[in-house]
């Protein structure tokens, strides 16, 4: 056997949605932050990423983490996030996987019933918190860097659809938040292609005509992610949603998304588009986040309140706003997350020297 790159992996996946971890392979990516480790790896590096996440070794909607030495004392790991659409600043799932392989394969000390990871990301410092039991990783609650939501009744000309009104927020990456039902198109995987086709069409006319930037970190920019809503569904008990809920109380996720269903359930449900064109498996950790901070500056979710957000495949993500911040001159808050990951495979991706495809391919 003859390999020009090994590299190595735990993979698993969070509520639906993969995390391709690599655990060996890849060094240290040259910067004094993990800001500029991101910056560095999509002008110099971006080669290993397509490696992973594209065929025949990954698949259209793939999505991974490399593990980094941390540049801040207070982390135990650094994480670079992948995924087809490029390397993200922040991943909710992929954080919830990171957190997941780190216990179950013992690469942090271990501690029950609760084991805190605290995780380096381009994004800033976010805490894992892991349920551990048996020395298994039961469920993970993220508490994720501070969202806010940027634009409210924001409107874009979207050719072939016509004027288009959404929220566009942040939770460590941009969303354009616009219930589906604005379309006249039903929530239903039935009608996946016209639900893409639309998100792509929305997103490339916000990043013309209403580009968003972060107001403290010019590097983070632009909108890969559209999140459709629609009105949650009953029959999930709050302590199913994400393997437990992380806060007390009932949150009503009306306006932008349509009322979640009394006495339980999901609160919302939404279709995640993602550039350049798939969907999120799970309910998307980072847009779940985006999305409690949209409702909370509608006046729909206060701090403390449960939300219970379901993906497009019916699993769930439970979260809550702990606390609020600023982002710069922007009111913000602080979102937690749980949900629940699962190791699926463990081994190393090779490339031999003959490969014709060592970046792997787009069909």
């Amino acid at each position: 056997m003859r390999a020009a790159r090994c590299l190595s992996a735990v993979d698993s996946h969070t509520e639906g949605m993969p995390t391709r971890v690599i655990t060996g392979g890849v060094g240290p990516v040259p910067g004094q932050t993990m800001a500029e480790r991101r910056h560095y790896f999509v002008e110099h590096l971006d080669a290993i990423r397509q490696f992973l996440v594209n065929e025949p070794r990954g698949h259209p909607a793939m999505s991974g983490a490399i593990l980094q030495p941390p540049t801040r004392p207070d982390a135990d790991w650094g994480v670079l996030f992948i995924e087809v659409s490029g390397c993200l600043p922040m991943c909710g799932h992929g954080t919830i996987g990171v957190a997941t392989v780190l216990v179950e394969t013992g690469m942090v000390e271990v501690t029950e019933p609760v084991t805190t990871v605290r995780l380096d990301t381009p994004a800033g410092l976010v805490e894992a918190r892991v349920d551990v039991s048996g020395g298994r990783a039961e469920r993970v609650t993220l508490h994720n860097v501070a969202a806010y939501a940027h634009e409210l009744d924001a409107t874009v000309d979207v050719p072939g659809i016509g004027r288009v009104r959404y929220d566009m927020a942040y939770g460590g990456n941009f969303y354009a938040i616009t219930p589906l039902s604005r379309l006249g198109v039903p929530f239903d995987r039935r009608h996946k292609d016209e639900i893409l086709a639309a998100g792509m069409a929305i997103m490339a006319a916000v990043n013309e005509q209403r580009r968003p930037e972060h107001p403290t970190d010019p590097g983070i920019a632009g909108c890969r992610h559209v999140q459709f809503t629609a009105p949650g569904t009953p029959g999930v008990g709050a302590a199913d949603a994400g393997g437990g809920a992380v806060g007390g109380g009932t949150a009503v996720a009306g306006g932008a998304g349509g009322s979640g269903p009394a006495g339980g359930g999901s609160h919302a449900r939404n279709a995640m588009v993602i550039h350049p064109g798939w969907f999120d498996r799970s309910p998307c950790g980072t847009g779940t986040c985006a999305r409690m901070a949209q409702l909370h500056a509608r006046g729909e979710l206060a701090l403390h309140e449960e939300f219970v957000n379901e993906s497009f495949i019916g699993t769930h993500f439970t979260g809550r706003l702990v606390a609020a911040e600023r982002v710069g001159d922007r009111a913000a808050v602080r979102p937690a997350l749980t949900g629940r990951a699962w190791i699926t495979g463990m081994g190393q991706y090779l490339l031999d020297p003959t490969d014709p495809f060592p970046a792997g391919f787009v069909l």
